[in-house]
């Protein structure tokens, strides 16, 4: 059965209660014995189980993926998206990705954050309607500026929106609208009919990044996209390895498939905060996630094994140099993903730099299955503003910076897909039992 299918809008509801992940599984729970069981809580220790995942497929029996469903309940949702396919609508919590405190229940329709009209989905990073969002991508596109000619605190409704263009602009970027997500590029020429502060509104996107003010007030508005994403990263996990196995290459790859199942579910519930992926369409967002998974996986693992030499710190209690790495049977990677670690290091990689492209290395994925390609695109671009306009304020020295740090991205991707194989290789092998979810993503992989 395909997404459109899937999908019935006539079953769409939202709870602003929060839920477990099993109690949002209302289909299909039970999992079959040669699976892992889930985890109730991505932070919770995982379930025991004797018996081992099949070389085979992870549940050939099932008519829904537990992907499927682990993005449904880890995602937001454009209006009008369906949940449940068989008339039993999913239990959702609904988490704005600017932390607002918009909250939307079953019997109400999604309003503009902007006027209180309806909204017609999530525009520049908050709920907004048509017009405000057209109106908002127009300021930014045509470098308009307003004056208010009464006190600048005009109320902005529905009907009321078009009286005071210079407060209905404020009270957009008041409510979360981010101007990194307008292309600059895009404006078409002959059609604008206000006045510009710049006659020249074809320059390229990157010399207006390299000619723009370093005030402390301009610099702490460039980097809001960076400021959301590291508000947005997710906590460190534990890996909690079973105490009562003993120390075999077994015990270790049970350790890592488990710690990655549980990173996994957090990065799905991270994605969402990327400022302008809810904003895709669910099938782009799981296309985006399905295929980049893993990269994501092992920049988290890299960035935590920095200051550490020669070992790569998987959580903070489960740390492998290169001779335990051997007796799993995992030098190579280990080889690998620590290339990728002095590359980082030796580029003094900082926080802000590493969940900026970790946004990055997710927008930019490789999907085939792409169906809305500009939208992404603009993703992709507002998350390489962000990185230019953070290396511009922070890294004024090294005008490269940026571009440096994006060509690190075919290495990672090199590295993600030496891990796919080496991961299926032991799923084929059948001896390390697996969570569904991380099986399905290495099926999407392999």
């Amino acid at each position: 059965m395909d997404l459109v299918q899937f999908y019935q809008p006539e079953s769409f509801s939202f709870h602003s209660e929060p839920t477990n992940f099993l109690d949002m599984m209302s289909i299909n729970t039970h999992c079959p014995a040669y699976i892992k069981a889930e985890p109730s809580s991505p932070a919770s220790p995982p379930d025991s189980l004797t018996q081992r995942s099949p070389g085979a497929s992870s549940d050939a029996g099932s008519s829904y993926s537990s992907v499927t469903k682990e993005m449904q309940t880890g995602l937001d949702f454009p209006i009008g998206a369906v949940l449940s396919p068989r008339g039993a609508p999913f239990r959702l919590v609904e988490e704005s990705q600017v932390k607002s405190d918009y909250r939307l229940s079953s019997a109400t329709k999604r309003l503009c954050l902007v006027c209180g009209d309806v909204a017609s989905g999530f525009h520049y990073g908050v709920a907004s309607c048509e017009a405000c969002k057209a109106f908002f991508k127009r300021t930014i596109q045509g470098k308009i500026e307003y004056s208010c000619s009464v006190s600048r605190d005009c109320e902005i409704t529905k009907r009321r929106r078009k009286s005071c263009q210079a407060c209905r602009f404020t009270k957009c970027l008041s409510v979360g609208m981010l101007r990194e997500g307008v292309r600059l590029d895009r404006v078409r020429g002959g059609r604008q009919k206000y006045k510009r502060t710049d006659s020249n509104s074809s320059v390229c996107l990157s010399v207006q990044l390299h000619h723009r003010k370093t005030s402390p007030r301009s610099s702490q508005d460039e980097n809001k996209v960076v400021n959301l994403l590291l508000e947005a990263e997710p906590e460190r996990v534990c890996a909690m390895p079973d105490p009562t196995l003993p120390d075999s290459d077994i015990k270790a790859l049970m350790t890592l498939c488990d710690l990655a199942d549980r990173e996994l579910m957090l990065n799905i519930s991270w994605a969402k905060h990327i400022p302008g992926f809810s904003s895709l369409c669910l099938s782009d967002q799981m296309s985006l996630l399905q295929s980049a998974w893993m990269e994501i996986l092992i920049l988290r693992v890299v960035f935590r094994s920095l200051p550490c030499e020669d070992r790569l710190v998987f959580a903070d209690d489960y740390v492998m140099d290169a001779e335990q790495a051997k007796s799993a049977g995992l030098l190579e990677l280990h080889m690998a993903i620590l290339q990728l670690v002095r590359r980082y290091r030796s580029m003094r990689l900082e926080r802000g730099e590493f969940v900026t492209l970790k946004a990055i290395a997710l927008a930019n994925s490789d999907s085939m299955h792409i169906e809305d390609v500009e939208a992404v695109q603009v993703l992709q671009d507002s998350l390489h503003e962000a990185l230019l306009d953070y290396e511009h304020v922070v890294h004024t020295e090294d005008p490269r910076r940026a571009g440096k740090l994006i060509m690190t991205l075919p290495l990672l991707r090199q590295t993600s897909a030496k891990a796919v194989r080496h991961f299926c290789s032991i799923k084929q092998d059948g001896r390390v039992p697996m969570h569904k979810l991380f099986l399905e993503l290495l099926e999407a992989n392999a």
